[in-house]
């Protein structure tokens, strides 16, 4: 794998190859004639020409782009390529044409069946290969010429997940023959049989995308616990989150708010860390931020957290001013909002993603957790000292760090150490506060208590002082 472009795929959060060319069948009228099918494959491939995987370089100038390591290069290794690696896998397989037609047809949705028009499975997918072939790669700014001795280094070896897949295979195989139920029909034994010699003797990452077709054709209901094993597979392949989530019938469990699943920031820290420079305070960016759940959650998980955040804060005794100044301190844009009508304008936005995604869901405010209050309180006062001659954007509408530690240490003390830490992790970037690595274990310690996920506290990592 090595010596050659990165693939497509790494720059592209879709199905692709031939998982994705059988996901363009399933959302078109089944084509009459083979030609009309040869004319989907066009359009697929037609559809990655308009895709630009990666930020444009065209304002840079030749020298400019050579200095970067990026020039306007052939698409040497894209969709097209990446099709016909599939392609070229299983036309050349021990594979019987019966077990390949089966996958097809399974991935498919069954609206195109090479049979019916005198071609067996392997000859549909030599056609394939040569509409694939006839194309010349586009030319395209922003794509580095050189190979990516990375991605021959880091795509897990077949050996190393081929059970796992199969294993999964067989799971669905196990729930047909124990009859159990099942939103949707499963796949046939046969279909489930050939899928794992796709994975077992072709190739398992081929095998584990044709399978999630299926499973996604045939509206498999998948519970949480599998759909996990799922994520945790495709991370291992490398491929986005979206690859496995589009279309897949999962039995999401119902909101919990004490669950804390998110892998990074959640709740009013995360929407505080999304401000950036261009980023307003409005009821649109809001509702990118409460629509936003994390890989893996119920939906509306991320409006319930961020709700339950903001209705701490609205009923507690926290001045104005000093709401103001928390989400200034937490979030670098001072002077921009306006205390509780700014908490009330998120949860209005919050209340309006549940009733989407969740309407069966009850907003409920769960006792703080109160165990760790004296330890986050010991780090804010720790910290308090050396930012006290700091202001906030000194520029800008400047609002003294006193003031910010100052209403943190309320929020730890009187409303929630848990939300009191979050903001107070978001603090210390927006102040550049400089840790030592001891502070920062202590940090990742208190995050561990609390139940955060693998890379919340690891924002803060970039203020580790050297040596």
């Amino acid at each position: 794998m090595t010596g050659r472009q990165e693939p497509y795929y790494v720059d592209y959060d879709a199905d692709f190859g031939l998982s994705g060319l059988a996901e363009a069948f399933t959302l078109s009228p089944a084509p009459e004639d083979t030609g009309a099918a040869l004319e989907l494959v066009t359009a697929k491939l037609d559809a990655y020409d308009r895709e630009c995987p990666v930020g444009s370089v065209d304002h840079l100038s030749a020298d400019e782009r050579s200095i970067l390591g990026w020039d306007t290069s052939h698409d040497d290794w894209g969709y097209a390529e990446e099709l016909r690696e599939d392609v070229r896998g299983l036309v050349e397989s021990p594979l019987a044409d019966e077990a390949i037609r089966a996958v097809w047809r399974a991935a498919a949705g069954g609206g195109w069946d090479p049979a019916t028009h005198g071609m067996s499975a392997r000859d549909w997918l030599r056609r394939i290969d040569e509409t694939c072939a006839a194309r010349p790669p586009r030319k395209i700014p922003g794509r580095r010429p050189a190979p990516s001795s990375w991605w021959g280094a880091w795509r897990p070896a077949a050996d190393e997940v081929r059970d796992d897949v199969v294993a999964e295979i067989a799971e669905i195989a196990k729930m047909r023959s124990c009859r159990e139920r099942s939103a949707g029909s499963l796949p046939s034994p046969d279909t489930l049989s050939a899928l794992e010699e796709v994975a077992a003797r072709v190739d398992p990452d081929l095998g584990f995308r044709l399978f999630l077709r299926a499973l996604k054709v045939h509206s498999v209901r998948i519970e949480k616990a599998r759909y996990d094993r799922l994520q945790a597979l495709g991370e291992r392949f490398g491929h986005p989150a979206a690859l496995i989530d589009f279309g897949l019938d999962i039995a999401w469990p119902p909101i919990d708010t004490a669950r804390r699943d998110a892998t990074w920031d959640f709740g009013f820290s995360r929407l505080a860390g999304q401000a950036h420079q261009d980023w307003r305070e409005s009821r649109e960016e809001l509702r990118k931020t409460a629509g936003g759940d994390d890989i893996g959650q119920t939906p509306g998980s991320g409006a319930a957290v961020l709700l339950e955040d903001t209705l701490r804060l609205l009923r507690s005794a926290l001045p104005d001013a000093a709401v103001t100044a928390l989400w200034a301190g937490a979030s670098d844009r001072p002077g921009s909002t306006d205390g509780r009508a700014w908490l009330r304008l998120i949860a209005d936005v919050c209340r309006e993603r549940l009733r989407e995604a969740a309407p069966a869901y009850t907003p409920v405010v769960a006792p703080a957790r109160t165990e760790l209050a004296d330890t986050v309180l010991r780090e804010v006062r720790e910290t308090a000292p050396s930012v006290a001659d700091k202001v906030v954007s000194p520029h800008w509408h400047p609002v003294p760090a006193a003031d910010v530690m100052d209403a943190l240490e309320h929020v730890v003390t009187r409303i929630d150490p848990d939300l009191g830490f979050r903001l107070f992790l978001r603090v210390l970037s927006t102040l550049s506060v400089p840790l030592t690595q001891e502070r920062y274990d202590r940090y990742k310690a208190i995050g561990e208590r609390f139940g955060y996920g693998e890379y919340h506290v690891s924002d803060v990592d970039h203020l580790i002082e050297a040596g």
